[in-house]
């Protein structure tokens, strides 16, 4: 009921605003431009699917870091999942859906071990990463199947003077069942949905230079 309350409002404050647009214009009486008011119903339709489909609350660097924690809980229990012969591309799955956001945009995802389809910017792509078995992704091994025990952030910083969307930047450290530790490097955009939850819209990372190619 909060959130059908919340979209309400949403939807009704967008109308108001579309009815106050029209009203202004009906009494001005401006010359039109036609090519401009051709085009008017799609931005007024942008408008109202952006205002419910995304939270008009600025994100905070706690949010962020928050987020981060659960993405990489995410991936130790997709990990665990397969260590256990459960479902683990089902829990990989949930884990896209609550992380990405897919169902919002459109999400710029280069994820650390891809070589030849690089950018994966659908959600049966980013699935195929994390727990490979798609046939049309050859080189994935399914990164989150290593598995691995922990996931540990370290940003060097976190942009969120836009508001509507911040960018986090630094190293994460993923530790596998034997102990070792791998280090890689990331950049993650993040926005809010109309729920309140962070989603991830572009996501870049790669294994730190290696000035002797080993």
């Amino acid at each position: 009921m909060k959130k059908l309350s919340s979209l309400m409002t949403k939807t009704t404050l967008v109308a108001a605003s579309i009815m106050v647009v029209t009203g202004c214009s009906a009494v001005a009486k401006p010359q039109m431009d036609h090519s401009r008011s051709a085009n008017a119903p799609v931005l007024k339709a942008n408008a109202l699917d952006n205002a419910l489909l995304y939270s008009d609350e600025c994100i905070t660097e706690r949010e962020v870091v928050t987020a981060q924690k659960m993405w990489g809980d995410g991936i130790v229990r997709i990990g665990a999942v397969f260590s256990n012969k459960g479902d683990y591309s089902g829990e990989a799955a949930d884990f896209i859906q609550a992380m990405y956001g897919y169902d919002l945009s459109s999400v710029l995802f280069k994820p650390t071990l891809a070589a030849n389809d690089q950018f994966r910017s659908s959600f049966d792509a980013a699935l195929s990463y994390f727990v490979g078995g798609n046939d049309a992704y050859e080189e994935d091994k399914g990164f989150a199947i290593k598995p691995y025990t922990n996931v540990k952030f370290d940003n060097v910083g976190i942009i969120n003077n836009s508001c509507r969307m911040a960018v986090a930047m630094g190293n994460y450290f993923f530790t596998d069942t034997k102990g070792g530790e791998t280090k890689v490097e990331y950049t993650f955009a993040y926005v809010k949905d109309s729920d309140g939850d962070l989603r991830i819209v572009a996501h870049q990372s790669s294994l730190p230079y290696n000035p002797n190619g080993n």
